[in-house]
């Protein structure tokens, strides 16, 4: 056996022998005899495992040339386009058609230039098919894309992959495009502005979505950019024609000019997996929830750069115990009221105020008031809210340590009033502990929680006994001790 033969053996390509000597002895010729068979078949060698890639999730847009092997799951429209240097007014015009192909890692988009985009449009490429395809990766408009020099169907090949019409959260990968998918919002965004590198301005918003299999990040860009700003948090949406990009590490669906998010009336679930309370640790990001059982007032303050922040405090409380949360930003805007049932994403958890500790929500975390999930405390079998709750928020008794009361106010007070207490005018006595302090205060027995209109001035966390009329729902206290 030679020695351009022992260097195939060793050779993982599809490429065949005849093929490879024949380069080997090309690229002999081109150096003039400063490299010998041997050499010259290691360099041949070298440039083809460069080009080969053992998967389409390892194609770089740095790298020359690749080939790889994928399953067609799309083909687009052939597009037919004037080209700039075409000097002759009789010139042919310019034929290019994307194909979306894709193998277990990931996906990509492959753009067939004239007389192969012709063949394809033809029907020589169809989904399903399996394609050797030689190419140039390059940087596009919806991600990698590589640019076909050569391409075949190999009827042999099998690709174990489905192809999906929608996909859920946990389907999505890195270089995915086409991406219809269905969920709930989250978090909105504002619109932001930038410079592009041509002078041109463009803007860009983000929302949070979610459904049952997780949470991600939506990126919307120039005109799709108002949609941010038109979507309530709760909303049922579905992403249309989105592609997939990574930042920081993390996946993000991103939505350009082809793309839309659009209102659905199907309910989409989301119910996170959240840790709890009592197991928190300092300097960790969790995901957390709770009823709100206090919020405080909005507060500004000024930046060190002179800017003008703010941040507002919320309290939640879950079955294991209860937490600060500090919403920065314009998360202080959000309308987080008590008895509400919270969702904070990627909080980081810090030491707050007499060592206990408190999570921040910062610029990457998302807050959303939310339905309680079905197995909460204060909910029914069918997963709906009980006596103490409207509306799917949850009710005054969700938020106990013994599944009884542990967090109300507001609205919601009013609510558990009129459903338990007797008639307005009628004389009660309430012993309880502060758990919200102002106008009105709220008071908490472990077993129920009411509101209470008083001057006295109290603090949280004092127990107190009140005495008064039952108005609208709340305790008229004429006595306080």
């Amino acid at each position: 056996m030679g020695v351009i033969e022992d260097v195939y053996e060793d050779l993982d390509t599809d490429v065949d022998f005849e093929e490879f000597e024949a380069a080997v002895h090309d690229k002999v010729e081109q150096m003039g005899g400063l490299a010998d068979e041997e050499t010259a078949a290691m360099l041949i060698a070298h440039e083809l495992e460069d080009e080969e890639v053992s998967g389409v999730a390892d194609i770089d847009p740095e790298m020359n040339e690749v080939k790889f092997l994928a399953k067609v799951i799309g083909v687009g429209d052939l597009r037919t386009f004037e080209r700039d240097d075409a000097e002759d007014e009789d010139a042919e015009e310019g034929r290019v058609i994307n194909v979306d192909v894709a193998d277990e890692t990931g996906q990509v988009r492959v753009s067939f230039w004239d007389r192969m985009a012709q063949s394809v449009d033809d029907g020589e490429v169809a989904v399903g098919d399996v394609l050797r395809i030689k190419g140039r990766p390059q940087e596009g408009y919806s991600g990698i894309e590589v640019s076909a020099d050569q391409a075949e169907v190999d009827e042999e090949a099998e690709i174990d992959i489905q192809i999906q019409d929608t996909y859920q959260i946990d389907d999505l990968s890195l270089g995915l495009s086409d991406v219809n998918l269905r969920g709930r919002v989250l978090a909105t965004d504002s619109v932001r502005t930038f410079d592009r590198d041509d002078g041109s301005e463009g803007r860009v918003a983000n929302l949070t979505i979610g459904d049952e299999t997780g949470r991600v990040r939506v990126t919307l860009w120039d005109e799709r950019a108002d949609r941010a700003t038109e979507l309530d948090t709760g909303t049922s949406v579905e992403v249309v024609d989105g592609y997939v990009r990574e930042r920081d590490g993390d996946l993000e669906l991103h939505v350009g000019s082809r793309g839309a998010v659009e209102e659905i009336e199907d309910a989409v679930h989301y119910d996170p997996e959240t840790t709890d309370i009592a197991d928190l640790e300092l300097e960790q990001t969790a995901d957390i929830a709770g009823g709100v059982i206090e919020t405080d007032q909005k507060r500004t303050f000024d930046r060190d750069d002179g800017s003008e922040g703010q941040v507002r405090n919320v309290r939640i409380k879950d079955e294991t115990g209860d937490i600060r949360v500090a919403l920065w930003g314009e998360k202080a805007d959000f309308d987080v009221d008590l008895a509400d049932y919270l969702v904070v994403t990627d909080a980081e958890i810090q030491e707050g105020w007499q060592d206990d500790l408190e999570a921040s929500a910062g610029w990457r975390a998302t807050v959303t008031v939310t339905d309680p999930p079905s197995d909460a405390p204060g909910t029914d079998d069918a997963g709906g809210a009980d006596a103490g709750g409207q509306d799917g928020n949850a009710g005054l008794g969700a938020f106990g340590d013994d599944g009884g009361s542990g967090a109300a106010g507001g609205e919601a007070a009013t609510v558990a009033a009129e459903t338990a207490d007797p008639d307005d005018g009628e004389t009660v006595q309430f012993t309880g502990t502060v758990v919200q302090a102002g106008n009105p205060v709220v008071l908490d027995d472990g077993t129920e929680t009411r509101s209470v209109e008083t001057e006295a001035d109290l603090r949280l966390g004092e127990e107190v006994t009140v005495r008064g009329q039952i108005h609208d729902g709340r305790i008229d206290a004429d006595e306080v001790r």
